[in-house]
Formats: structure tokens, C-alpha cells, sequence
């Protein structure tokens, strides 16, 4: 069967009773040259253990199967993972996982030893499933996935820009990020309404934080970026207890950087956060 084919994927949504819903995020991929480059910008290699988020029909998880050594896929929808077992039973590098992405421990998939993730990512709860995999215990070496262009113009911001935010902050203090291409509506079925991106991303270590140090950093960000329109000093001195910084020290601080003692939290960057919370770590 032709998965590209959006004849053939409504005939075998209509055989398996699925009518595709929104909420999941059920927008399957239809055309053959996108995949060909979403597989492509993975640069698989036959050890490669491979995660694969929302496989849908499969039409990623067959290209997947045959160039790595182990590939797990997690799908929502219990019908289409129940088609997936099947389809791929006789296939024992393959192991399909019927649940929600966001209730797994991602540790132990694939027993803690899939290194990329190659996904289209579900576009309702894309960024939270995106932020479980850059905290987990183990960050993957490399994520290829298909998201929101949204998603992708604030993964790929420039530190000030209108963009810039905490998922820019928390992705690249660990990740290169590229862009692969942009995807069109048309090319997936039923085609949702906002355009997509595939973006890359390439495990770095510039910057490793001891674990007191990376706490301070998640929980500092976090709450910086809920108030990020007041000024840092402001929300130093008004943080809560182990993320606060008095007045002084926090223009002496902005000083040393050449930042003005005016700025706002979304004119750092990742290296000045990691310098603050390391700063302010006990």
C-alpha cells in the first residue's frame, strides 16, 4: 500500500473505522518528497536506535525500520497502534508502544538506549512532548521532527527577537538548531490549517550545568518568562526563596555582561542565563 497516496490512506482509515481527529493531531503525511527529506536529515546509520512519536498509518515508521537497528513508536490512538503490531509483527526491531507520548518514561523506551528521534510531532501537545525529551535524564543526540512553523520561528529565534522565549532558552543550551524545510498544508491529509517546518536538532555540550546548578536554571527561566515583560532586576529581587538576587548585585551583575540594568529577561541568552543561575546556585 501506497501511504502517500491520499486515496489509499482513506481507504485504509475507512477499513480500520479511524476518522481522523484534531484533537490528536491525526494529519498524516502524504507526501512522498517531504518524507524522502525528513528521513534524509537524519542521517541514520544501521546502529542507530531510533524514537518515533505519532506514527499514524506507519508512513515514517517503514522508512525508520529499514535503516535502523531498533525503532520504537509510540502511538495515541489505540486502533492504529493495534494496526501497527500488526504490520509489523513480524518485524522484532520494531516494538510499537499504544499510549499517550506525554505519560511515558522516556528513560526506559527502548530500554534508555534510543539515541535520535525522528517524529511528525502531534501539533496540540508538540511542544510540551518537545521539552519532556530536552529534560529527560538522557536528551537524544539528535531530533528531526516536522512541527507547527510557529513552533519552528520560536526554536530558531534570535536572543531579543519577538520570537525569543523559553523554549528557544531551554532547547539550545543543549541543542544546534537548523531549519530543514517549510511543509505546506497540502502535504498531508486531511491538511491542517497552519503551514509546518521540519526542523533539526544536534546535541551540543557547550555548556553542562552541575545538577543544583541546571535546577536553579529551569525554575529561574521558567519563572523569569512569566513575568518577562518586567525588568530582571525587579524580577531577582521578587523571585522566590533560592532564585533571588538583591538589587545591587543584580545591576553589578548586569554590568560585568554589558547588559543595561534595564533589560528584560528576553535580551539574554542562554550562556547569560546559565551564568545567572550558576551565580545565584547555593
Amino acid at each position: 500500500m501506497n501511504l502517500t497516496s491520499p486515496t489509499q490512506v482513506r481507504a485504509l482509515l475507512a477499513e480500520l473505522e479511524v476518522r481522523p481527529s484534531r484533537s490528536l493531531g491525526q494529519n498524516f503525511l502524504i507526501d512522498a518528497n517531504v518524507l524522502r527529506i525528513l528521513v534524509d536529515a537524519a542521517e541514520l546509520a544501521p546502529e542507530d536506535r531510533v524514537l518515533e512519536v505519532g506514527p499514524g498509518l506507519g508512513v515514517l515508521t517503514g522508512e525508520l525500520a529499514a535503516r535502523a537497528s531498533e525503532l520504537v513508536a509510540v502511538e495515541k490512538d489505540h486502533r492504529l497502534a493495534a494496526h501497527l503490531t500488526e504490520r509489523f509483527k513480524a518485524t522484532p526491531s520494531v516494538t510499537i508502544v499504544s499510549g499517550d507520548m506525554l505519560k511515558q518514561r522516556i528513560d526506559r523506551l527502548g530500554s534508555g538506549r534510543l539515541r535520535k528521534v525522528v517524529a511528525n510531532l502531534p501539533y496540540r501537545p508538540g511542544t510540551r512532548i518537545l521539552v519532556d525529551l530536552v529534560r529527560n535524564a538522557t536528551p537524544p543526540d539528535m531530533m528531526v521532527l516536522t512541527v507547527q512553523r510557529e513552533v519552528a520561528d520560536r526554536l530558531t529565534a534570535a536572543v531579543g527577537g519577538k520570537d525569543y522565549g523559553l523554549l528557544a532558552v531551554w532547547v539550545k543550551r543543549l541543542y544546534d538548531v537548523e531549519w530543514v524545510k517549510v511543509v505546506k498544508p497540502t502535504c498531508f491529509w486531511p491538511a491542517p490549517a497552519v503551514t509546518s517546518a521540519i526542523v533539526r536538532l544536534v546535541r551540543h555540550d557547550r555548556r553542562p550545568l552541575p545538577a543544583e546548578v541546571e535546577s536553579v536554571f529551569y525554575a529561574l527561566t521558567k519563572y523569569a518568562y512569566s513575568v518577562r515583560r518586567k525588568q530582571l532586576v525587579t524580577v531577582l529581587r521578587k523571585a522566590a526563596s533560592g532564585l533571588q538576587m538583591d538589587e545591587s548585585a543584580s545591576r553589578t551583575w548586569l554590568n560585568s555582561r554589558n547588559l543595561p540594568e534595564t533589560a528584560r529577561p528576553q535580551v539574554l541568552g542562554v550562556e547569560e542565563w546559565c551564568d545567572l543561575a550558576t551565580e545565584i546556585a547555593p
